[in-house]
C-alpha cells in the first residue's frame, strides 16, 4: 500500500507541474510566414491564433484566392508549430511517456 501512496503523490506532483506548464505555454508563441513573409501568423501554446499580419503588397482585389491560400498556409503552419512546441515541452515533463489525454 505504501508504494501506491508514493505513486499517487508523484502523480499529483506531475499534475501540478503540468498545470503550471500549460499556463506557461499559453504565454509562449510561435510565428510563421507564407508568401515570402507577406503573411505572418502568431499562435500561442493553447493553439490559438494570436495575430495575423498581412503586408499591403499581397492584397490584390483581383486575386483574393491567392491571399486566402497564403493565410491558410500560414495559419496551419503556426498551429502545427504550436502543437510541436507543446508536445516537446510536455515530453520534457513526462520523460517521453505517452499519457492519453494530456495533450
Amino acid at each position: 500500500m505504501k508504494g501506491m501512496g508514493n505513486m499517487m503523490k508523484q502523480a499529483q506532483k506531475l499534475q501540478t507541474k503540468m498545470l503550471k506548464l500549460q499556463e506557461e505555454l499559453a504565454e509562449k508563441t510561435v510565428e510563421t510566414a507564407s508568401g515570402g513573409g507577406m503573411v505572418r501568423v502568431v499562435a500561442n501554446g493553447k493553439q490559438q491564433i494570436v495575430s495575423i499580419n498581412i503586408e499591403k503588397e499581397v492584397v490584390d482585389p483581383d486575386d483574393v484566392d491567392m491571399l486566402q491560400d497564403l493565410v491558410l498556409a500560414a495559419v496551419n503552419d503556426a498551429l502545427t508549430k504550436s502543437q510541436e512546441m507543446v508536445s516537446g515541452e510536455m515530453g520534457k515533463l513526462t520523460g517521453g511517456l505517452n499519457i492519453p489525454g494530456l495533450m
